[in-house]
């Protein structure tokens, strides 16, 4: 190729013009899409785009730009995860229970395996609970009922504040009251909370139909465990919740959550599964919200679609997602309000600073209140202070000659007072001297400052003199 061309160089350098599709302005539009849906993924994203675009729209959070909208909704899957790349970049154990259920109970409860289902119409669930225990499950807590349908992926929530029976029963009545299709079968695991006789009559008398999956084999609930961890544990985190005001504060975060997973929240469904060997392959439906499979499947009546459909053209995503940050911000202060205190609580934020800040909000890293870590309060001194009566006097052997050691400090004080002050007081000695050079090296060099702003020194002058203060005290 080169004595085809002669040595000569004809391929261009640099950025070509006329390459690039999508400009700024899609992508700050694509990055408050992509905050309003909880930060989900490209693949979930792409199909959310028409149905987010337009209630953005349609609540005056987005502007009508026809140019801006064709070009989002032509975005692919993998630009948008390539265009949000550097973004994400700078965005930044529950116990097992082993209950042992009775036998009986359990012979009269029908097994339902992984492959059992054979597509269900929308109304079979699974159910299981989540344990807010945080790292000790010791004690009461509050836990999460988990409702979710298996043909739609509909995913209802609600706390529980003691692992009661019958108070479980009257939470799935509730939950039954929100599902907007009919309950006709509930599918659990062995738990003791289920597999008793409250629960089986209750089933029962109401006409569902109450299976449970095998032993050990969680696998055959995998689509409410899979709810477990993408809305629970990703929503809620780990930390422990307990007593009415932490249980009221989940319902309240549960009552915003439930609408925008269902409407807001496309996810996979797996269609076809092989296995060849070791390896299998998975194949999955488009990503769809669980609202959109329910107005999809022909099993849904008229009514139901209806009632959905009038749901769903009222409902804000921006609002929703305001109402779950600051339900969570109040879980958190709930939560850590032992080690935090009362004072220092942030504000929640009206709509349009909540609408503002989403564009920027990747800056700031993690904004889900409860995915942030505790905090740990500041380790204070545990045993009495050894050298508190002569501090005084030790400071004033110091400062005339700050280039003593501290072994040299100490030498002088077992003289001065023999059997009182021991070797092993060394290490206390020296962090109070280093403590006692930093300062020092503080007053040589800014004790003569001027109070005139013209006259500190700039930044190089005050990386020097950090430097020099640094090296001091070490």
């Amino acid at each position: 190729m080169r004595l085809l061309r002669a040595r000569q160089v004809t391929r261009r350098c640099g950025p070509q013009p006329g390459r690039r599709v999508y400009d700024d302005a899609v992508r700050e539009a694509l990055i408050v899409l992509w905050e309003a849906s909880d930060r989900i993924c490209g693949k979930r994203l792409r199909p959310l785009l028409p149905i987010l675009v337009e209630a953005m729209e349609r609540h005056g959070h987005l502007q009508r730009m026809l140019e801006v909208r064709s070009r989002l909704l032509a975005m692919s899957a993998a630009t948008i995860d390539r265009a949000l790349r550097d973004i994400r970049r700078q965005a930044g154990t529950a116990m097992h229970r082993r209950s042992a259920p009775s036998a009986a109970i359990r012979r009269s409860v029908p097994v339902r395996t992984f492959d059992g289902w054979d597509d269900p119409p929308p109304g079979f669930v699974e159910a299981d609970l989540v344990a807010h225990s945080g790292p000790v499950a010791r004690g009461s807590f509050v836990q999460t009922l988990v409702l979710t349908d298996i043909a739609t992926g509909w995913t209802e929530c609600a706390p529980l504040l003691v692992r009661e029976q019958r108070l479980l029963t009257e939470v799935l009545g509730e939950l039954r009251k929100l599902l907007p299709f009919p309950l006709l079968g509930l599918d659990t695991d062995n738990d003791s909370v289920f597999m008793n006789e409250t629960v089986r009559d209750y089933c029962e008398k109401v006409g569902i139909e109450f299976t449970r999956c095998r032993p050990y084999r969680k696998n055959d609930l995998a689509w409410v465990e899979q709810k477990n961890g993408a809305v629970v544990r990703r929503t809620i985190g780990y930390r422990r919740f307990e007593g009415l005001e932490a249980a009221a504060a989940l319902a309240r975060l549960y009552a915003a959550m439930r609408l925008f997973v269902n409407f807001f929240q496309p996810s996979f469904k797996l269609a076809a599964k092989a296995r060849d060997g070791a390896l299998v392959r998975k194949r999955y439906h488009p990503p769809a919200t669980p609202c959109q499979r329910l107005m999809a499947d022909p099993r849904t009546n008229e009514e139901v679609r209806r009632r959905v459909q009038e749901l769903r053209t009222t409902l804000d995503p921006v609002r929703l997602l305001q109402q779950i940050r600051a339900a969570q911000q109040q879980l958190v202060d709930i939560a850590d309000r032992p080690a935090l205190g009362e004072t220092g609580k942030p504000t929640s934020p009206t709509l349009e600073q909540f609408l503002s800040g989403l564009r920027t909000a990747w800056k700031e890293g993690e904004v889900r209140p409860t995915s942030v870590a505790k905090g740990t309060p500041k380790r204070l001194r545990r045993r009495p202070d050894p050298f508190a009566a002569v501090t005084t006097e030790l400071r004033g052997w110091f400062d005339p000659e700050p280039w003593h050691t501290s072994r040299e400090l100490l030498e002088r004080l077992q003289a001065q007072c023999p059997g009182v002050y021991p070797d092993g007081q060394l290490r206390t000695l020296q962090r109070r001297v280093k403590e006692w050079r930093r300062e020092a090296a503080h007053r040589m060099v800014f004790g003569t400052m001027s109070a005139d702003p013209a006259l500190a020194p700039g930044d190089g002058e005050r990386t020097l003199v950090s430097n020099v203060a640094n090296s001091y005290s070490q």
